[in-house]
């Protein structure tokens, strides 16, 4: 079989993967603000009854799920360079242009 199976409709996988396509942009983009809102939310109204329960919670300055929400969102901050830089680019493009 050298051909794949459309589907029968012919072109309903196209339309699918670029909704797939926006909705994993979209949750690639959510991730990074989440978890800051998280780090501000926990740092605001206390860790909670975790870190009660973990014996080393003051032990070291990465500690805690404070620190653990800002790592993870700054790790979640290449979708937001990378359109920044692609925005940035194009908006370079447009004035030399003009």
């Amino acid at each position: 079989m050298s051909q794949g199976y459309s589907g029968g409709s012919g072109g309903g996988a196209p339309r699918r993967n670029a909704a797939a396509r926006r909705a994993a942009n979209g949750l690639y983009l959510a991730a990074a603000p989440t978890f800051a809102t998280m780090a501000i939310l926990t740092g605001a109204f206390g860790g909670g009854s975790a870190d009660a329960l973990c014996s080393t919670a003051g032990a070291s300055p990465l500690g805690g799920m404070v620190p653990m929400y800002l790592l993870m969102s700054a790790f979640h901050l290449a979708p937001w360079l990378k359109l920044i830089s692609s925005r940035s680019r194009t908006s370079r493009i447009g004035i030399s242009r003009a």
